[in-house]
């Protein structure tokens, strides 16, 4: 089976906790913790060989800041925290030109010049799959909440990424390890 990958950068450990036991109050379980994706699967192969770039974007990347913002949609069914910050966009430019992955996948993960930095809340579900989405009312209900007990969003340095591996066994997204931005 194939192994797969992300990157992404964490809250901090106070608004994870906040944003985990929100999601929790509609979902039974969680595909991975909650984060904003840096870097999507694409490109991120099984051999590990582009951690060694990864790691080098990271070492010429300073800290820099990020806010979280206002809750948003893609499309109407992907629920999501908006996400501000020019030094993160600046890192996934940077790292997308240091692993290359080829455009069609640069385009399938919305990569590149259609990045939208996030932190998804939530999804609808799709067909019979109950476990890995919301309904639409819940979906709903779930923007308007996040308003009144996630707000207000924070704004905070990020010194670390976190790469994820897929436990295929779990079905869910675990950290594989972190990598520091440069001090």
């Amino acid at each position: 089976m194939k192994v797969e990958y992300f990157i992404g950068i964490v809250p901090p450990k106070d608004y994870l906790c906040r944003i985990e036991k929100f999601q929790n109050k509609w979902m039974r379980q969680l595909g991975v913790e909650p984060h904003i994706t840096l870097k999507a699967q694409g490109g991120l192969t099984s051999d590990e060989k582009w951690v060694a770039k990864v790691c080098n974007v990271c070492e010429r990347v300073k800290p820099f800041q990020v806010s979280l913002d206002e809750p948003k949609y893609f499309g109407d069914n992907i629920l999501y925290l908006s996400v501000i910050s020019n030094g993160l966009i600046h890192l996934h430019q940077e790292v997308l030109q240091e692993i290359a992955p080829p455009k069609h996948l640069i385009k399938q993960y919305f990569e590149g010049d259609e990045y939208v930095p996030h932190l998804t809340l939530s999804t609808e579900y799709v067909s019979n799959d109950l476990k890995n989405g919301l309904s639409t009312i819940d979906l709903k209900e779930m923007e308007k909440l996040s308003n009144e007990i996630l707000s207000p969003f924070p704004s905070f340095e990020v010194d670390f990424i976190r790469v994820y591996k897929l436990n295929i066994q779990k079905k869910i997204y675990e950290k594989h390890f972190d990598i520091s931005l440069s001090s």
